[in-house]
């Protein structure tokens, strides 16, 4: 006998119809934009460091880990507060969908367990588009050659399950289901606090021995775990924290090559320009000129 199944028609409740732009941006203590207003939506996320912004004349200032949005035509302007290098993700689109109004003047804060998207879709942008160096000033991004296989869905489809988890938290009605802690969020919990240590102790020096007594794990299980989660091995990924301080103080060009260098517990100048020629492709002083003026 022929079974009947019901079909689900799946609503969609946020349809993203075109991407774009997709930067991150890492700006120097004293950049300022001249000011734009587009038709689309504009998501602005102070990845480190505050910034400076304006929608229609209204100045706000967006603190590190918070994220705005930008409604079609409404004027905006973004800065340095004078003081920090900002590095600010930005990711621009249509969506015609009446949930969108929902975020017409938000100013949140970006819970942790969400900016993993975030750090996915630039990425994901990596092997979209072939931009050497983000700029303000690009209105049309080219793709690559030999783009991903459904990278602009991915884009698409991971800022929009972004926007749900955001609209969930806002509103209250989170599932219930997040709530179990299940093995992979055990897994990323224990990355999470790699990490954490790591930045607690990125002008020292670490050792793996000295993470696996701190958090009472043995270091090959550390090592796997950080490793699957990351990419990256625990000591590569603590030479990258620093020389993502490094690029701030060069930006913010009021320290010399030797200081950063001592102050990051390098063992000398030479090293230290080396292992961030090996990370950026730059020295310190050719990055320092790009940003500084």
């Amino acid at each position: 006998m022929r079974q009947l199944y019901y079909k689900h028609k799946v609503e969609n409740l946020l349809n993203i119809s075109k991407i774009v732009t997709v930067h991150y941006f890492e700006f120097d203590n004293c950049f300022a934009s001249q000011g734009e207003s587009h038709d689309f939506w504009e998501l602005v996320y102070a990845v480190k460091n505050p910034v400076l912004c304006t929608a229609n004349g209204e100045r706000i200032t967006l603190g590190e880990g918070e994220v705005l949005f930008h409604k079609p035509n409404e004027h905006h302007t973004l800065a340095a507060d004078g003081e920090h290098a900002p590095d600010v993700f930005i990711i621009s689109f249509e969506c015609k969908s009446e949930a969108i109004r929902f975020f017409e003047n938000k100013h949140l804060p970006l819970d942790r367990d969400l900016v993993k998207y975030i750090y996915t879709i630039i990425e994901e942008s990596k092997n979209t588009f072939d931009l050497p160096v983000s700029s303000p000033d690009i209105r049309k991004m080219p793709l690559a050659k030999t783009a991903s296989l459904g990278s602009l869905q991915l884009i698409k489809n991971l800022t929009e399950i972004l926007l749900i988890h955001l609209m969930r938290r806002e509103t209250g009605k989170v599932d219930t289901a997040a709530q179990f802690l299940l093995k992979e969020d055990y897994e990323e919990h224990i990355t999470r606090e790699i990490i954490a240590y790591l930045k607690a102790n990125v002008t020292g020096t670490v050792t793996v021995d000295d993470i696996a007594k701190t958090l009472c794990y043995t270091k090959s299980y550390l090592f796997r775990r950080f490793k699957r989660s990351t990419g990256d091995t625990i000591m590569s990924y603590f030479l990258k924290l620093k020389i993502d301080v490094a690029k701030k103080l060069l930006r913010e060009g009021r320290a010399s090559v030797s200081d950063i260098a001592a102050s990051l517990s390098f063992d000398s100048p030479n090293y230290f320009s080396k292992a961030f020629k090996k990370v950026t492709g730059r020295t310190p002083m050719q990055y320092k000129a790009m940003h500084v003026k």
